[in-house]
């Protein structure tokens, strides 16, 4: 399971930057810059909790702290749920989707709350590890 964890996160990371790139080439010209720095905030997010569920993947390998698993689980709702619904949001209108808005715009902070939610999980999951040179 911790090495699965540590594959979601490498394959999230990996589209952060595909998704990122397809932000900046393709979607420069199609989406008003409104619109695309949310898309870019979308990424930003995907990336730094990508390397955070690297991280709670890493922790729990090595410990098998339950804490650690849960705040993974809770790192891949929140790139879906927080990242996903502002790509979605972003790019509303180029997918033919604007009426989803009502759904998709609660689903951001839902997203952020299982980020906080990891957070803390994996700040409880390194309470007690020992560190040896």
């Amino acid at each position: 399971m911790p090495q699965k964890i540590l594959q979601i996160a490498c394959i999230f990371g990996a589209l952060a930057v595909v998704l990122g790139a397809f932000g900046s080439h393709g979607l420069k010209n199609i989406l008003p810059e409104a619109r695309l720095n949310i898309y870019e905030i979308g990424i930003r997010y995907q990336f730094y909790h990508a390397l955070a569920l690297f991280l709670a993947g890493f922790v729990y390998l090595k410990t098998s702290n339950k804490f650690a698993k849960f705040a993974a689980y809770f790192y891949i709702a929140g790139i879906f749920l927080f990242s996903g619904s502002l790509y979605l949001l972003a790019s509303r209108s180029v997918l033919g989707i604007e009426n989803l808005s009502p759904i998709l715009g609660p689903m951001t902070p839902i997203g952020g709350t299982c980020f906080i939610i990891a957070w803390v999980l994996l700040a409880l999951s390194v309470k007690d590890m020992t560190f040896e040179n």
